[in-house]
């Protein structure tokens, strides 16, 4: 029972989200927009976690939590985008959860069926973002996403026809480019705070390895590390990516490499020790990994220091 009590609220329709609200019945079954200026959203009818069965694009007025970097804040207060795909768990306990959201849109999977951004929206990493990695909006940005909002609403009022919904497809298309425009900048803008993040991360490899844990855990894991720093893995994967050109995956596989030329070329162990050590279950996976990175087998790479 106690499980129950504590286990997220599930939300799987346009229509269940709109009961919940004690807003009027959608106008379409697979999208909808609220403009939260016309209507009042009772938030605290929300549980303090749960699930979605539809994406959820909103724009808040007002954010909390700006990141400061020395003397320097190096995001915008003036309001933000948050984003939520379907089956995510959406806690409602940070700081901005009191405040409404100007425009909150929803939109089924089914909308997209047939469409190529049915596939193309799972591209997007910013819907698994976490509350605290928000995109924060410079005002010059925050009239581009409301122009596209306002533009989204006109043609959910307007008279359906055979375009509308190619016509709104492409208009959140657009929407979801500037996005991932606006994320771009984010990081830029966040490049020293992100510096710190890429040394944290080197950090805790670093122990991984010195202090033994892939022993007894393997290696580390993309979950593993994103919990250390306290931020999504996506969101880890993008601003390592911005940083280095690589995601997350590719760093970690970079790290063993490392690791490993320096277990061979420094130790006589033998390369089934040396695999073990960095975590690997089986000697063939570092030998084909080593191999795929170094263009060279493990054994050969050791002669060549001998």
């Amino acid at each position: 029972m106690k499980k129950e009590e504590h286990s997220p609220l599930k939300i799987m329709t346009l229509a269940e989200g709109h009961r919940l609200f004690n807003l009027p019945k959608p106008q379409h079954p697979l999208i909808s927009l609220i403009n939260g200026t016309q209507v009042r959203i009772e938030i605290d009818k929300l549980s303090p976690s749960h699930v979605l069965g539809f994406y959820k694009i909103a724009y808040k007025p007002k954010l909390t939590g700006r990141l400061k970097y020395g003397q320097s804040y190096y995001d915008f207060d003036e309001g933000g985008l948050l984003f939520a795909s379907p089956g995510q768990i959406i806690g409602n306990n940070d700081n901005d959860a009191s405040v409404c959201s100007e425009y909150t849109l929803l939109i089924h999977p089914d909308f997209f069926l047939g469409h190529a951004l049915s596939r193309k929206i799972k591209q997007y990493g910013f819907f698994s973002y976490a509350t605290n990695e928000t995109l924060h909006l410079s005002e010059e940005e925050k009239k581009t996403i409301i122009g596209i909002f306002m533009m989204i609403e006109n043609e959910l009022n307007s008279r359906i026809d055979d375009f509308s919904q190619d016509v709104i497809i492409s208009q959140i298309e657009l929407l979801l480019n500037y996005a991932n425009r606006f994320y771009k900048r984010q990081f830029i803008t966040r490049k020293p705070l992100n510096n710190d993040l890429l040394l944290r991360l080197e950090e805790i490899l670093d122990s991984y390895f010195a202090d033994e844990v892939s022993l007894s855990q393997g290696i580390p894991t993309v979950h593993y590390l994103s919990e250390k720093l306290n931020i999504s893995a996506s969101y880890l994967s993008d601003v390592l990516r911005s940083l280095t050109g690589q995601n997350t995956q590719q760093h970690i596989h970079q790290k063993l490499i490392e690791k490993a030329k320096e277990k061979l070329s420094t130790t006589s162990l033998s390369v089934s020790e040396i695999a073990y050590e960095l975590g690997f279950e089986h000697p063939q996976s570092f030998s084909k990994l080593f191999k795929t990175k170094t263009n060279l087998s493990p054994l050969e790479f050791k002669r060549s220091f001998n």
